[in-house]
């Protein structure tokens, strides 16, 4: 209820500013009209009222009972050693200043460096309106296409990646975790800190023997704090679980046969013999590969919402 109560008071509040932006829009054409000096004061009100138009549109798109929430990303490498390893970390620089760039808070909560290079694993959270609704578009496997540059004869290599997306939850959604259920192991941290790396088993290793879901966590210096956080994404990770099995059974009982994408691209990204960013689902091309992997993709987020909304979405390339 509580919820739904906000909502409703920031579509409120969100429709008072359109009215008011598209007011101020009028005033500013009829004093050109008059032959006024306001082309830049009519600029500014066009691109803001432009700005605040396409926010309301993707959040009218997202309408889901998580969409709202802060966001759990983990990253994993596809077969490959090195060269997808170090495409898994291009990913998650990609997913950081994304974050960066719409004023999100951003935490790696764990993270697994490569043998050389990259990374074997990474666990980040994403915390800001709607983040969870905007991340899960990302959801999938991405692939690389580049000349390696770790290898001596210069050949092309294909790489993959696979992006999951939970939301997070509030503590008043119960998921039953009981203890005797729990492997709880503590480590030394593998990652960046200073002079406190290495020092103190503080890092945590959470399995849930039921599903055999592991979680860790190793961001925090303090062993209590790195197992609330490993335990903050087994919950989630266990709802989103619940809820699969949930729909597998109403599937089955309506007789829908469904299709399995997990395992499938959703984006290629080309840096040889051309420079292109594909989105198999939407058919969108972006030529600016640069600017995508540097944390622009509110564009193909975007299409992504509007064809996911209109129901004309492809279906993902099989690897």
């Amino acid at each position: 209820v509580l919820q739904r109560r906000r909502r409703l008071e920031d579509d409120c509040a969100l429709i008072q500013s359109l009215r008011q932006r598209s007011e101020d829009l009028t005033v500013f054409l009829e004093w050109v009209a008059q032959g006024e000096d306001v082309d830049d004061d009519l600029a500014r009100a066009l691109n803001d009222l432009t700005v605040q138009v396409e926010a309301a549109e993707i959040k009218q798109m997202l309408g889901g009972e998580h969409d709202r929430k802060n966001a759990i990303v983990t990253i994993h490498p596809g077969a490959g050693g090195t060269e997808s390893q170090d495409w898994a970390e291009m990913l998650l620089r990609m997913y950081l200043r994304w974050a960066e760039r719409r004023g999100f808070k951003r935490e790696v909560i764990d993270l697994q460096p490569g043998d050389e290079a990259g990374i074997k694993s990474a666990t980040l959270t994403i915390a800001g309106d709607y983040a969870y609704g905007l991340m899960l578009a990302e959801a999938g496997v991405h692939r690389l296409v580049r000349i390696s540059p770790y290898d001596q004869a210069a050949r092309r290599h294909t790489s993959f990646a696979s992006v999951f997306v939970w939301p997070e939850l509030p503590d008043d959604i119960e998921i039953d975790i009981e203890d005797k259920d729990l492997r709880i192991d503590t480590y030394r941290s593998s990652g960046a800190g200073g002079q406190h790396v290495n020092v103190t088993d503080s890092a945590v290793r959470i399995t849930h023997l039921p599903t055999n879901i592991v979680v860790s966590c190793q961001n925090e210096r303090s062993q209590h704090r790195n197992r609330d956080a490993a335990m903050k994404v087994l919950r989630s990770r266990l709802y989103d679980l619940k809820l699969k099995q949930q729909q597998d059974r109403l599937e089955e009982i309506g007789g829908v046969k469904r299709d399995i994408s997990f395992g499938s691209q959703i984006r290629s990204y080309v840096l040889h013999p051309y420079r292109l960013v594909k989105d198999h689902r939407t058919k969108e091309n972006v030529g600016n590969v640069d600017r995508v992997l540097d944390g622009d993709i509110d564009g193909l987020i975007k299409v992504y919402l509007m064809k996911k909304s209109s129901g004309t979405l492809s279906q993902a390339v099989d690897d």
